[in-house]
């Protein structure tokens, strides 16, 4: 289990091994040098706004190199790690030694000023390991703010290894408002403490345990199992003795004659047999919403069961296009379509055009602000290219092996020429009243991991129980097919044959109560504020969201799809 924490959080931290693994073999003679990298700041209470660090107007030592982006990844993410020029040499302790000095404009002050009243903190890298520190204090009875003009740093080694770095900071300036020069001097110290903790277990420090291994969490996790449970048997035995009764009762009405059969009571979900099998509206859109459902619901555990970050993530988005194209013209063809190419359009630029305008959005504003969280154009070009020239013509390839070895449609009933009318019902039969009421039990088996997850990425911690992950995600996915399967059965026992979109929109409205969470969670549990952090959060937020109701849609589709089959497969029809 310990291994597989620190191998966990070292792949959360990616972004910086990518960057340094050619640079360092993680071993150092004594007097060898050590590099700072500097990465960015930003507002301790939004982790997501981030500036480069340089834009502050801190100075670079004698040691400077250059450095830039190595991944797509890396450059997605914002990161633009450069070196400090901090001149440190493996086991040489030293003190108080001089980075720069510097005459503080006006101009300069201001900027230093409102960092440090908005409580900004910076994030350097040594030996890959992150460091944090504050740029100052700010007094908030007396209004003054003060600069750390110098910096401790505390590093424990294991031999030839560097094992942890902690960072401490001091020496106060006053910042007044004036418009003269302000001289400052900015040093540093270094002490090395040498340390028996093994090199492997590095990283488990950053890994916060009595958080996410807490009882609520394990408590959450056999809650979510109990649910699942319950609603699995209720579907597989409350639900089958009523399918019995229906058909005890449609084979009595097949016994009788012709008067008596036309003086039963007919209704129920056999009455619309002539229509189940109908294509749903807006069929292309439709079909494209499964196919991508389908492709995210695979990348999704890809992902999990890989721990991976996010050039991996593109990676393997692009190979599971595939997916995409054969489940999107399978669903497609079986409901008679005709303009396969039109439907292989839709499929590929359906998820990448969602996504393209939602980051769009957010990057101008990024933008705007200066922020290192702006995409750069070579990362664009990158992606289009990517999307281009593998995952496009990947789902171009998926479509190809469905129309060339998928099954023909096979549907247990034929398809009337003329609709039969939807006659009235009760209330929570309707469509909407399912859809709305659909996504709270998949919400609820949910509710606590979606906790952790913000927390993670909203907050300042490192997430690597993907343990409890997979197996909420799994969880999830059997909610939601049972709870399709059950909305699917009211709605045709109330002889309504409109069940494809139905069962999409129940299971995709779970997204819904996820976003409403997002909202509570933004109000209550975080300090943001400001345009860019609100768009920041809502956006990326809105991003997850849409992926989830097309991902869950999708399965809440196939779930029915094959019940929908099995019922009507085993009904004697005129």
């Amino acid at each position: 289990m310990k291994r597989i924490k620190v191998w966990a959080a070292m792949l959360l931290l990616f972004y910086a091994v990518s960057a340094l693994a050619d640079e360092h073999s993680h071993t150092y003679e004594s007097e060898e040098d050590v590099i700072i990298w500097v990465n960015t700041v930003g507002p301790k209470s939004n982790r997501q706004e981030t500036y480069e660090y340089f834009q502050l107007p801190y100075c670079q030592g004698d040691h400077v190199s250059e450095h830039h982006h190595e991944t797509l990844g890396e450059a997605l993410l914002g990161m633009e790690l450069v070196n400090s020029g901090i001149g440190m040499r493996f086991l040489i302790n030293e003190e108080n030694v001089t980075i720069c000095d510097k005459g503080l404009t006006a101009k300069d002050v201001n900027l230093f000023r409102y960092a440090v009243s908005n409580n900004y903190w910076y994030q350097l890298f040594l030996d890959e390991l992150p460091v944090w520190g504050f740029v100052g204090e700010f007094d908030s009875n007396t209004g003054d703010a003060y600069l750390y003009t110098h910096r401790i740093f505390v590093i424990s080694y294991n031999h030839d290894k560097i094992i942890q770095v902690k960072l401490e900071s001091g020496n106060p300036v006053k910042l007044y408002w004036e418009t003269q020069d302000i001289p400052v001097r900015f040093s540093y110290s270094v002490r090395w403490e040498f340390t028996e903790d093994p090199f492997d277990s590095r990283f488990d420090k950053l890994l916060d345990t009595e958080f996410f291994e807490h009882k609520i969490h394990w408590f959450s996790i056999f809650n979510s199992f109990i649910m699942v449970m319950l609603l699995a048997g209720f579907v597989s035995v409350i639900l089958l003795r009523m399918l019995k009764k229906d058909y005890a009762r449609y084979d009595k009405e097949e016994a009788l004659g012709d008067l008596d059969h036309d003086l039963g009571d007919e209704y129920g979900w056999k009455q619309v047999h002539g229509d189940v099998f109908r294509a749903p509206r807006s069929l292309l859109l439709f079909s494209a919403l499964v196919g991508t459902g389908h492709q995210l619901m695979w990348l999704t555990l890809v992902m999990i069961l890989r721990a991976t970050i996010l050039t991996a993530s593109i990676f393997f988005y692009t190979l599971t296009s595939v997916i995409a194209g054969y489940s999107s013209a399978n669903t497609y063809q079986i409901y008679g379509g005709r303009n396969w190419i039109k439907n292989i359009l839709v499929t590929a630029t359906l998820w990448p055009g969602i996504l393209s305008i939602m980051t769009a959005m957010i990057n101008f504003i990024a933008v705007y602000y200066s922020s290192s969280r702006a995409i750069p154009f070579t990362a664009m070009l990158a992606i289009f290219a990517t999307w281009l020239f593998l995952a496009f013509p990947l789902t171009f390839l998926g479509a190809i092996l469905c129309r060339n070895w998928a099954s023909q449609p096979n549907f247990p009933c034929r398809v009337n020429p003329i609709p039969r009318p939807i006659p009235e019902k009760i209330w929570y039969a309707e469509p909407l009243v399912i859809v709305a009421l659909g996504g709270v039990l998949p919400f609820a088996s949910i509710f606590i991991e979606i906790y952790f997850i913000f927390s993670s990425f909203w907050a300042y911690k490192i997430y690597y129980v993907y343990g409890f992950m997979l197996f909420v995600f799994i969880i999830l996915l059997i909610v939601t097919s049972c709870v399709t399967i059950v909305s699917t059965y009211i709605l045709l026992n109330n002889e309504d044959h409109r069940w494809h979109w139905m069962s999409f929109l129940t299971c995709g409205s779970t997204a819904v109560y996820v976003y409403l969470y997002a909202i509570y969670y933004f109000i209550n549990r975080t300090k943001m504020y400001g345009l860019f952090q609100t768009s920041f959060y809502f956006g990326n937020t809105a991003i997850i969201c849409a992926g989830l109701f097309i991902m869950l849609g999708a399965v809440g589709y196939s779930a029915a799809d094959k019940f929908v089959r099995m019922i009507y497969k085993n009904v004697k029809l005129d």
